[in-house]
């Protein structure tokens, strides 16, 4: 967020003076916004959490509803998925020490990988070290001279990185408004028929937590020649049968060539994986500097996220649960009044503010009455968008929801949002 803030401040600052500055630090003596927000005493970001049980943690010294997390089925918390890591420390140590590539293959890599092929329905899987560089291990690694992106404008910030990267290694990027078919079909059907295309999407969007409208797409990719990329990293574990994720949810799972998603949501620990053909996760494992450079994931990070695939195997009531809390605050929120945006059998809840000093005062008051959301803000979401972003826990209760919901109802109220 604020990443976007120093880049718009820092230009509107040299567009006044007429003249970029030759000191390549002036940039950050003149970004002065994050300490503005502070001394207004409603900066939102970069809280310490003390201690941590899922959907209630400790914070400033006091117990916080946490109503801001990506942990949606609460397993970070799991006594089987903390013993796993343990027991992988005390058997590996605390990292491998090198690539995947050389000496920083465990088994627990490859297990990981083989029995989550078998959950999300794929022929091969292949771990990345976090879920942001799993993007830049895929797109510029495939997308190449002569060939194309498509790209949703709305892609998380690790895509709109790996287009660049691959802008980089002469590939071009093209870009469809948010979700919207036809304009997609648009784009495509200028390219050249005969140039490779890798069409590229969210399943289910961080912002707002839209589901893409994968059907579709498939058909697009189909008529064009195109192959499907979709990043589940707000899906796996969310929606789908069982949380297998966007492609599961349509019946899609042998029409989306690449799914990619990460370990640090749903399965409690850290990383990213890459799911496709034994064909295409072969050739990434032997041409991706994102992987063949990067130290691999540890043994404790290969073991939770092991633990948490086994429990959502055994337990998809959790998905369900997850569904349920998060439809108690969606539909209890616009009862209200307030303007809620995303769609069921998602874990996110996002409530548009429209005003960014409103949206700041909000999350304050909210966290003041004993509940943590993130606030989403200009330039980090277009004007008339700043939104509240709340995401929700199989492990939150009844009791929790509800205290979130009449939370909200009160300050709403009191800030003039809701009537």
């Amino acid at each position: 967020m604020l990443r976007y803030i120093q880049h718009t401040q820092y230009t509107n600052i040299c567009v006044k003076k007429g003249v970029f500055p030759l000191d390549l630090f002036q940039k950050c003596v003149e970004f002065t916004r994050a300490d503005e927000v502070k001394a207004a005493g409603l900066y939102p970001y970069f809280r310490p959490i003390e201690a941590n049980e899922g959907p209630i943690v400790e914070m400033a010294g006091r117990k916080i509803i946490m109503a801001g997390s990506n942990n949606y089925l609460g397993l970070t918390a799991h006594p089987k998925v903390k013993e796993a890591a343990i027991n992988a420390v005390k058997k590996y140590g605390t990292g491998c020490s090198g690539s995947r590539y050389l000496t920083g293959t465990i088994d627990l890599h490859n297990e990981l990988e083989s029995r989550l092929a078998k959950f999300l329905g794929y022929e091969d899987v292949l771990l990345i070290s976090t879920g942001y560089q799993t993007a830049q291990a895929i797109i510029p690694t495939l997308v190449q001279r002569g060939e194309y992106i498509i790209s949703d404008k709305d892609n998380h910030a690790c895509i709109v990185m790996a287009n660049m990267m691959a802008v980089g290694m002469t590939a071009e990027v093209v870009r469809y408004k948010h979700n919207d078919i036809k304009h997609l079909e648009t784009v495509i059907s200028k390219l050249p028929a005969d140039a490779g295309k890798l069409i590229v999407t969210d399943g289910v969007f961080s912002t707002s937590g839209e589901v893409v409208d994968m059907p579709s797409i498939v058909a697009i990719a189909k008529k064009y020649n195109a192959r499907i990329m979709c990043d589940d990293a707000h899906a796996t574990g969310v929606v789908g049968v069982g949380g297998r994720g966007t492609a599961s949810k349509f019946g899609l799972t042998k029409d989306v060539d690449i799914t990619m998603g990460t370990f640090s949501k749903s399965f409690a620990s850290l990383g990213g994986f890459i799911a496709s053909t034994r064909s295409v996760i072969n050739y990434i494992k032997h041409s991706s500097p994102a992987l063949i450079f990067s130290a691999s994931p540890t043994p404790a990070s290969v073991a939770s996220a092991l633990a948490a695939l086994e429990i959502i195997e055994q337990h998809p009531e959790l998905v369900t649960q997850l569904h349920q809390n998060a439809d108690r605050v969606r539909n209890g929120l616009r009862a209200l009044g307030f303007n809620v945006v995303g769609q069921p059998e998602t874990g996110i809840v996002s409530v548009i503010i429209g005003d960014t000093e409103k949206t700041l005062v909000f999350t304050k008051e909210l966290f003041e009455a004993g509940v943590f959301v993130n606030a989403f803000v200009r330039p980090g979401v277009p004007p008339g968008l700043e939104m509240l972003r709340t995401s929700y826990m199989a492990t939150h209760q009844i009791e929790h929801l509800d205290k979130i919901v009449e939370i909200f109802g009160i300050i709403g109220k009191k800030l003039g949002v809701i009537s």
